[in-house]
């Protein structure tokens, strides 16, 4: 073992010596190409026009140069100097050693700042040497000439030395900061140095003086010397004689100071004189205690912290799932295996595609740099590219032809697509793969998950497992036609869920009026569902129990919310949290919070029945109840716009859309089209807020939910659902006793006597019937409510007509007028 740990570091330092060498290579040959450019220049410059002569001789042995670098020599001068930049060449030359310099990581140099002046100088010193010579020579190169040159025709002379003289003094400005102020404050300093400089040499004065004997009496020490006199003068004039302060000079070790020697197991040195050191600079001052103190960091624990602390360390944390600590989760066996799900690629069908649709696009002038294809579950994906000049809306019209050349049931293109420069076209598949359930739930992607609340829908075009937080969502808006797989995503949702939420952590409340979409669940109530106080069963199907539950809902979420005003807590998370470390006492009203998800099977029969009372309470849930843990998964067929209205619409952010008939309807759940032309079976498009993603539905059938549920039901759970908070609707039937018969309408009997003789009570009745405004025609019919004759708001329904007959009706009425 230790062999081994003593190889690594001899491996390293032969893998650096590697890299060390083509470094040294590079950066020598800079550094020796710098010489060689410096050298040449000065020898061209000492004998440039017979080299300039003998610039194109370079293969004639005839010719002598008389360059130290013979004729590459003349060729480089020539090149840099006389046909470039003239004597600024050699800064070219400079910056060639820098970059050896940088190679070999010396770091002389700053580089950009290098860089910069050297830049500045070979555009600035040509022009400024063509100015002084006038073009003559070789000092400004034709680069500086010709600038130069064109200046001066344009400008004139002065102008020219204007810009010089301006250019360099800016240049100056910028490097060093001279402004008036700078300058002044540096000469300021100067004087102050040069004059402290000349008081320490001057050892006269009597402040001085005085100021030293007063050190040396506190110190004990005295300076005795033979050679040299210390004068104390108490005034100084220049008239008085100055006699210099010889320092004795010791030149024995007996006459050097004690040092203590102690060598340590460091192999380290202390040098400890034995003389105290001499403080030169603190004056003499009276002996005070002075004590030091470090300020103890003060930890103050709040006592109900204190007390949550006591009970964690004597019962430990809360566990929310002690009342079904026995509970399993459901087995990845309760699922069915379809089979081999890997995606087989046909070749032959990729080609044919390919080449049908570059045909296509080539038959309408629309050129392609480059196509590839991705194969998905149910789809396959191709990216192309569009060669320069090709507009994107002219491949967006031709979307019916290519599903026309390519036969396919639908097809859908993305142009362009998020994030990428290129255009997506989607083809259905020939043979589509199937993603079950199984294969997504047992997944380690699924397994190992860290989110709140995860939902699998299924893979995507790249077959990847595409999951989803719901309370990141945190509603979900779902969409599609009868028979194209909405129903089994619901179960997909649900089935998700169930895997991995215990009891504890999860409530339903399911609402569906189709009867028999949601009823596998029924067998769950006593684990997973919550339901009202007098309701009979957890699957609410009555319209008139799904409107006290949406506003039971309500009423929860509002406990909620003062539950977490009181613990001051901003979501349901930090409360159960502080729930679980027992930092809220239960006495107080506090306990944990399960998460609520509300799910509604058809949306849209609830809004034709029910109308505003279903659309408040949805909507005032979607708005506000997220933070506290309640979230809603609605489902309809149809998504037109009086179903999925403007308030609802605008706090559902996730939709989920599968096939559906039109592409209004599509534009209505994600607002842009391609929902139209999905192929069905579960083929799904998945909106987030930001971009629309195309997704395989995994499918779970019938029977899987049956097991699963029976799974769940057959092992101990609570006494009872899940009670929500009872609701208490604000209409209450009046009596006659609390009607007034004197604030009656004119026309109250008349109507009351159409309303039983038809036993129907509509108010559009009255209005035909009567000839009345729809607003009196509304106030009649709240006081024939208000007295008992007719019932309650029934949505798009009549009113129920409590009074059967006519003489019945006379004589309620001869009770009114008495």
């Amino acid at each position: 073992m230790e062999k081994n740990i003593k190889k690594v570091p001899q491996q390293t330092a032969e893998q650096s010596k590697i890299l060390s060498k083509p470094r040294i290579f590079f950066g020598v040959l800079f550094i020796v190409t710098s010489i060689i450019l410096a050298f040449s220049f000065i020898s061209y410059l000492l004998n440039w026009k017979s080299d300039q002569s003998q610039a194109g001789t370079m293969l004639d042995k005839t010719v002598k140069s008389s360059n130290i670098f013979g004729k590459i020599g003349d060729w480089l001068g020539n090149l840099f100097i006389f046909e470039s930049l003239g004597i600024a060449a050699f800064v070219v030359a400079f910056l060639f050693f820098v970059f050896g310099m940088m190679i070999l990581k010396k770091n002389y140099f700053k580089p950009w700042k290098t860089f910069g002046h050297s830049l500045f100088l070979i555009c600035w010193v040509p022009i400024f040497m063509g100015a002084i010579t006038n073009g003559q020579g070789v000092l400004s190169g034709v680069y500086g000439f010709q600038i130069m040159d064109f200046l001066n025709s344009v400008i004139g002379t002065v102008g020219l030395w204007l810009i010089l003289l301006v250019s360099i003094s800016l240049y100056f400005i910028l490097e060093f900061n001279l402004n008036p102020s700078n300058v002044k404050s540096k000469l300021n300093d100067l004087n102050d140095q040069t004059l402290g400089r000349v008081k320490a040499m001057m050892p006269n004065s009597s402040e001085n003086f005085e100021a030293d004997e007063e050190l040396q009496n506190e110190q004990d020490l005295s300076i005795k010397s033979e050679d040299a006199t210390i004068n104390k003068v108490p005034d100084f004039t220049p008239e008085i004689e100055i006699e210099p302060i010889v320092t004795p000079n010791k030149t024995s070790f007996e006459e050097l100071p004690n040092i203590n020697v102690t060598e340590s197991t460091g192999s380290s040195i202390d040098l400890n004189p034995v003389s105290k050191p001499i403080d030169i600079v603190s004056p003499k001052t009276d002996h005070i205690d002075f004590k030091v103190e470090v300020a103890k960091t003060i930890d103050i624990v709040d006592e109900s912290d204190k007390k949550s602390q006591e009970l964690v360390d004597k019962h430990g944390l809360y566990d929310h799932k002690l009342d079904l600590a026995n509970f399993q989760m459901p087995t990845i066996d309760l699922l069915r295996d379809y089979g081999n799900e890997e995606i087989a690629i046909n070749r032959e069908e990729l080609e044919e595609n390919k080449n049908k649709i570059v045909g296509l696009l080539k038959n309408f002038n629309v050129g392609i740099a480059e196509i590839k294809a991705t194969v998905g579950p149910t789809v396959t994906l191709y990216e192309i590219v569009p060669e320069a000049g090709i507009r994107v809306a002219s491949i967006k019209k031709l979307q019916d032809d290519i599903a026309l050349n390519l036969s396919a049931l639908g097809i859908r293109i993305i142009a362009p697509m998020p994030g990428k420069g290129t255009i997506g076209i989607e083809v259905p598949r020939k043979n589509p793969a199937m993603v079950s359930m199984r294969s997504v739930i047992g997944s380690q992607k699924f397994q190992n998950t860290d989110m709140d609340l995860p939902v699998v829908f299924g893979k995507t075009i790249s077959n990847e497992i595409f999951m989803a937080d719901l309370t990141k969502m945190p509603h979900l808006l779902m969409a599609g036609a009868t028979g194209q797989g909405k129903s089994v995503g619901i179960n997909a949702i649900l089935t998700s869920l169930l895997y991995k939420k215990h009891p504890s952590e999860l409530k339903f409340v399911m609402v569906d009026p189709k009867k028999v979409e949601l009823s596998l669940y029924s067998k769950i109530e006593r684990h997973y569902l919550a339901k009202l106080p007098d309701g009979d069963d957890a699957i609410i199907t009555d319209t008139h129990k799904v409107i006290n539950t949406l506003n039971s809902l309500c009423v929860e979420m509002d406990q909620r919310y003062d539950l977490l005003k009181n613990a001051f807590c901003k979501n349901i998370k930090e409360y159960n949290k502080k729930f679980t470390e027992r930092k809220l006492n239960p006495e107080n009203g506090h306990r944990y919070l399960p998460y609520i998800v509300l799910v509604v099977d058809e949306f849209a029969d609830l809004i034709m029945t029910a109308g505003k009372e279903v659309e408040i309470p949805i909507a005032r849930l979607a708005q506000l109840a997220r933070a506290v843990g309640i979230h809603l998964i609605v489902a309809t067929q149809r998504p037109s716009v009086n179903v999925i209205t403007g308030m609802i619409k605008a706090n559902f952010p996730a939709r989920a859309a599968f096939r559906v008939i039109s592409s209004v309807d599509s534009r209505t759940i994600l607002d842009s089209p391609g929902a139209d032309q999905l192929i069905g079976k579960g083929d799904m498009l998945y909106f987030n807020g930001n971009e629309i993603m195309r997704l395989q539905c995994a499918f779970v059938d019938t029977p899987e939910v049956e097991k699963i549920a029976e799974f769940i039901g057959e092992q101990k759970g609570y006494a009872s659902a899940f009670m929500l908070p009872e609701y208490s609707s604000e209409e209450t039937t009046s009596t006659v006793g609390a009607f007034d018969p004197n604030e009656k309408d004119v026309l109250f009997e008349d109507a009351a006597r159409i309303i039983v003789s038809t036993q129907q009570g509509s108010t559009s009745m009255l209005q035909r019937q009567l000839k009345l405004g729809y607003n009196r025609a509304g106030r009649i019919m709240d006081q024939l409510e208000a007295s008992g004759i007719v019932g309650g708001f029934n949505g798009a329904k009549a009113r129920e007509v409590q009074i059967s007959d006519l003489n019945s009706l006379e004589q309620f009425l001869e009770e009114l007028r008495k």
